[in-house]
């Protein structure tokens, strides 16, 4: 019986297929595959996402630290613009099965762990997910303390700076517990907007400091290439760490793709281009501020609180609306879907979110920021090194292992092809394992902490070669022919 309907490259289910599932203790609303109909987001959409998430307080807060650690300007902005164009190769590769197959990452999970070690994956991604949750937070929360201290009177206040902490951080919570649809319409609203006051930004800057030369005349202080190579990896490795979270989960939204080349080309053309521009802007109101005030001020909450009470007011609804975009759609998606995942006819999104912000709290993100040491490598370096192995193995399955056939409705089966041992694909553990432990030995050799410092890239590489070879052979891969036989194609449509 033919269980699947693949239609111009997306594969739903029949009705029967619908019916198989349904009753499934993996199952929930939220966990299901997309029907054809769900598929409507369109390459403006995924462009939309992508502009709104990375014109962020943190994206600005890289390229400073990036300067801060000796870069001059451009190195800074190549060095963001590289990290995200490699980031962005696993990024479109595990897009392919969200958008072909309708699956959240917990579910895509399932395929290469096992029904039960998907949540090793799920769990992992999520918990750096709502660490995140939390810096977007702290940043949003102190900015807008920031602003309301300039206008007078709430500087005052015992303990301002927790409250509007806190206060943003209800609001993103709340936000959040609408649901993956509310993010939509928001990041549909906010991407144009986000990009006129960045750009409004920079033109003042321009303006006040006279030109671009003042701007961008200081000059780096690596001045060996020894010095400048001893800084970029691990800066590198932050770059690409930065949206390695995406390239796990990117299958939560594509899942809604109207057509893989929808999500192509709204990924390509917005995650590279916006995360450089925005960088540069950062980096030119910053040095902007060393020709208008005397010293450099990295912190864009500090630089507004010079303008006037008008200016601060659409500063702060600006910094507001930049921090959720950002917020709600790439730090709440995966650790929520992960909290239904682990107990499908229990839990829903809205408490995945809710739980995502309380483990948020229990990271405390203000000691994360305490220094850009902390943020680059401790922070991104450190769950750079985790990320990589797991895009590793998701990637070999998917493309090198099984080329891209999955029987869908066995990944809802609790004892079906995906169980492997009890639940458990022990290849794809041993894979994680081997991917995360040399580079950490090779950290403690003189010599070899290269490969560290490149954590995510030689992770992600050893794991897709190791898992590659243990699942030679599994009993869950599928031929051709069989995926034929459950597969009904629509007549006169091209399939993927």
């Amino acid at each position: 019986m033919k269980t699947q309907v693949e239609s111009d490259g997306i594969v739903t289910l029949t009705k029967d297929g619908e019916k198989q599932i349904r009753n499934s203790p993996l199952y929930n609303d939220g966990l299901r595959p997309t029907n054809r109909e769900e598929h409507n987001w369109t390459t403006y959409n995924f462009a939309s996402l992508w502009i709104g998430m990375a014109i962020c307080l943190p994206t600005y807060a890289m390229a400073a630290g990036l300067i801060s650690l000796g870069m001059n300007w451009w190195q800074a902005i190549l060095t963001i613009i590289l990290g995200n164009c490699i980031v962005l190769i696993p990024i479109l590769l595990n897009s392919h099965a969200g958008t072909k197959f309708g699956i959240p990452y917990p579910v895509y999970a399932r395929l290469w762990f096992g029904s039960k070690g998907a949540h090793i994956p799920a769990v992992a991604r999520g918990l750096i997910g709502a660490g995140w949750f939390g810096i977007n937070c702290w940043f949003g929360g102190t900015a807008i303390d920031t602003l309301l201290q300039s206008l007078g009177g709430w500087g005052s206040i015992p303990g301002h700076t927790w409250i509007a902490f806190f206060g943003f951080w209800a609001l993103n919570v709340w936000i959040s517990y609408r649901g993956p649809e509310a993010i939509r319409r928001m990041e549909f609203w906010a991407a144009p907007t986000l990009i006129i006051m960045g750009l409004a930004l920079l033109v003042w800057a321009v303006t006040k400091a006279g030109g671009w030369g003042p701007m961008l005349s200081a000059p780096s202080k690596l001045t060996t290439t020894a010095d400048f190579l001893k800084v970029f990896f691990p800066a590198l490795t932050g770059a690409i760490a930065f949206w390695s979270t995406m390239a796990l989960n990117i299958p939560d939204f594509c899942r809604y793709a109207k057509s893989q080349k929808a999500q192509v080309i709204g990924q390509s053309v917005a995650l590279p281009t916006t995360m450089g521009g925005f960088s540069f802007i950062g980096v030119a109101v910053a040095s902007a501020t060393v020709v208008i005030y005397g010293e450099a001020i990295w912190d864009p909450a500090a630089v507004l609180a010079k303008f006037s009470p008008l200016a601060i007011f659409l500063g702060t609804l600006g910094i507001i609306l930049a921090t959720l975009t950002t917020n709600v759609a790439a730090n709440v998606v995966a650790p929520a879907r992960a909290v239904e995942n682990l107990a499908p006819r229990r839990m829903s999104f809205g408490a995945g979110a809710i739980i995502t912000g309380v483990v948020a709290l229990l990271m405390q993100p203000w000691y994360i920021l305490e220094n850009f040491g902390n943020y680059i490598f401790l922070w991104l370096g450190t769950y750079g090194a985790l990320l990589g192995p797991i895009d590793g193995i998701a990637i070999a399955d998917y493309w090198l292992v099984r080329k891209r056939r999955i029987h869908l409705t066995e990944l809802y089966r609790p004892d079906g092809m995906y169980a492997y041992e009890s639940g458990y694909n022990m290849r794809a553990i041993w894979a994680l394992l081997i991917g995360i432990a040399v580079p950490f030995v090779c950290k403690q050799i003189p010599g070899l902490t290269i490969v560290w410092d490149n954590a995510w890239t030689c992770g992600l590489l050893i794991s897709l070669v190791v898992y590659t070879w243990l699942m030679k052979d599994n009993p869950s891969l599928m031929s051709a022919a069989d995926y034929e036989n459950i597969t009904a194609r629509s007549a006169g449509q091209r399939a993927s």
